[in-house]
């Protein structure tokens, strides 16, 4: 744990900010959040939502809230102002290929993709009754948010997508992408809102540190100047890349071992006191 001010040749950082569990809490964000990322960027900061949410199911007042760009569907698409810098996404064949095992296997799940996230109509059906039955009201307001969101169409034929999310189902993702070959990789889902059992499948090799590092490249920057912040199994990566990393209290040992400052959830705006700590804004 660092527990200092940065330091090193440049004064600017590039902010990567992870969004369920480490800048929303149940994709609610705290305004002491809002303001933070709005005080770095007023130092000459750069900071990016970098989630494995596509675009389209970021919420819009989350969107508009004063970002310099996004990392989105967990590294595979990058955004900087009104520039794309990344697109990558499954070839038309594994498209099929993924499709077919994923029904094959009885997955319920929805197709990523930068505009828009498709799903079936049975899989809103069953993930509508998860949040009816959830026992944790800000979890089944997150979930529904999320299902507000979907495109909902029978044909996945002609979907080409970023990354794959699957609700809970009788195959676990991971066996599911052994079956599609090496070409995919999966985890247990970062948003815990979708079930146990419910996993993220994406381009093999593809994570957030694929996403920060054309980003650090067009700002001129290196991975020394990167902070990056994070709670879930698809943040390891860039923590992993980044000059200085933060994990949230309660993440996976793995994540906490990597971390240089460990800080509470978002229910308790713990970015605040990591930006703090880090010297990339005053105290409030």
């Amino acid at each position: 744990m660092t527990g200092l001010a940065l330091g090193g040749d440049s004064a600017r950082r590039a902010i990567f900010l992870d969004f369920d569990g480490t800048y929303a809490h149940h994709g609610v964000v705290p305004r002491a959040h809002v303001e933070a990322v709005a005080a770095a960027r007023s130092h000459g900061h750069v900071v990016f939502l970098c989630t494995g949410r596509p675009v389209s199911l970021v919420p819009d007042e989350v969107l508009a809230s004063g970002f310099d760009g996004f990392v989105a569907t967990a590294g595979a698409y990058v955004e900087f102002g009104s520039e794309t810098l990344l697109d990558l996404r499954f070839s038309d064949d594994l498209a099929a290929r993924a499709v077919r095992y994923l029904d094959e296997n009885g997955a319920l799940y929805i197709l990523e993709t930068p505009d828009a996230t498709f799903t079936r109509r049975a899989v809103v059906d069953a993930m509508t009754e998860h949040a009816r039955r959830s026992g944790d009201p800000a979890a089944a307001q997150g979930l529904r948010g999320i299902l507000d969101a979907l495109t909902v169409q029978e044909d996945l034929s002609m979907i080409r997508p970023s990354k794959v999310t699957s609700f809970a189902g009788p195959v676990p993702l991971q066996d599911i992408a052994t079956l599609i070959g090496p070409d995919v990789d999966a985890i247990p889902a970062s948003l815990g809102d979708l079930g146990e059992g419910a996993g993220e499948m994406f381009l093999a090799g593809v994570n957030k540190a694929t996403g920060i590092a054309p980003v650090i490249a067009h700002l001129g920057l290196t991975r020394e100047h990167v902070v990056a912040c994070g709670d879930g199994p698809n943040d390891l990566e860039m923590l992993e890349f980044a000059g200085t990393s933060v994990a949230i209290e309660g993440s996976a040992p793995e994540l906490l071992a990597t971390a240089d400052l460990v800080v509470a959830g978002p229910e308790h705006s713990g970015l605040v006191a990591a930006f703090v700590t880090l010297g990339l804004i005053e105290r409030p």
